[in-house]
């Protein structure tokens, strides 16, 4: 039997099971998928566990039963390259594969800043997104939360935390001059003017030198703090750092146009692991992930895979709560109820498909 291992049942890597699924597949081939939870997440949701606005399983999937799939649940240890085997944390269980698909995501990037791992919440992951969202919902009446990092992610997870606890004290510290800066000068603008609104300290040109148990030091100011969410940038999975092979300045794997690793081409990279122009979400995932499911289905029938399509990403969307909302639609900038009810539709067909 030739044995495909999914690594990771992210977006990417659900996305390719899925669509070998729906291929007819050659009776010597298996497929095992392996990840750390017994189901699939909805990592763009994740801010709604960190401000208890949602219920968990509101952001989690089952992940789809077939026969021709083997699920094994567990934390990995290593990817062994040179023997093909993937290795799991407190156990000798040894898992083989033929052909790979790396799809382990990213995790918290935390520049050096001394303390920012041992004290601050994340939502990089679904128990990191639930340990937040408790210690946010245990604090008592006007506590003090703040969010390092005025990106996509920094910038989701204030707004809902303002929205679930009106009585909190919000502050969210912003490197550059102007939140969301790689946006429009018109969605910047929106957003700057909710947070203005809805009470949520913006602080611009932040420098965080280091992060204590209760409290943040920015500029040289140290400000009390209870809570510290770390959403200021990201980086490959450690386990894809590990490996021996040619990466980014960002230390994604460079790959080819088949999204194969040039010296080992049974192994594909799909998401926040593989080089590519675009920055990482999960609607170049999704894309990603089409393709390499067409390319490896022509490989396990021994035809040449056709060159995959340029990728073509819609554009994207933000939430300011449940009712206000931010992105690009039809390749304009878009504010208010419309992208926020857009956001919801592509949540809905996500579940669904």
């Amino acid at each position: 039997m030739r044995n495909i291992v999914v690594l990771g049942g992210g977006y990417g890597g659900l996305k390719i099971t899925l669509g070998l699924l729906e291929k007819e597949l050659p009776s010597d081939v298996k497929i095992t998928l392996i990840d750390r939870n017994p189901y699939h997440s909805l990592k763009t949701e994740f801010y709604t566990i960190a401000a208890g606005t949602v219920a968990e399983k509101e952001v989690r999937m089952d992940f789809p039963k077939d026969d021709r799939v083997e699920f094994v649940f567990g934390e990995v240890h290593r990817i062994d390259v040179k023997n093909n085997q993937i290795l799991f944390e407190n156990t000798n269980n040894v898992v083989d594969y033929d052909y790979l698909i790396i799809g382990l995501g990213c995790e918290d990037n935390y520049h050096g800043v001394k303390g920012a791992e041992e004290y601050t919440e994340s939502v990089q992951t679904f128990s990191n997104a639930r340990s937040a969202g408790l210690a946010v919902g245990n604090l008592g009446a006007y506590g003090k939360v703040t969010v390092v990092g005025a990106g996509l992610s920094g910038i989701e997870v204030a707004s809902e935390i303002r929205e679930s606890r009106a009585d909190l004290n919000v502050r969210l510290l912003d490197r550059g001059s102007s939140v969301l800066k790689a946006f429009d000068p018109r969605i910047q603008a929106h957003v700057a003017d909710w947070f203005n609104k809805n009470d949520v300290e913006v602080l611009h040109h932040a420098n965080v030198e280091y992060v204590e148990k209760d409290g943040v030091c920015n500029n040289g100011v140290c400000y009390v703090n209870d809570v510290t969410i770390w959403t200021a940038g990201v980086q490959p999975n450690h386990l894809i750092r590990e490996l021996p092979y040619k990466k980014d300045n960002q230390n994604k794997i460079v790959l080819n146009d088949f999204y194969q690793i040039p010296e080992q081409q049974n192994v594909y990279v799909v998401g926040d692991c593989a080089s590519s122009e675009y920055s990482p979400s999960a609607q170049l995932a999704l894309q990603q992930g089409e393709q390499i499911a067409k390319i490896l289905h022509a490989v396990l029938l021994g035809k040449e895979p056709k060159q995959p399509n340029k990728i073509k990403l819609k554009g994207t969307l933000g939430s300011l709560g449940k009712n206000d909302g931010f992105g690009n639609m039809m390749q304009q900038p878009v504010t208010g109820l419309l992208p926020r009810l857009a956001k919801s539709g592509v949540l809905w067909l996500n579940k669904r498909h």
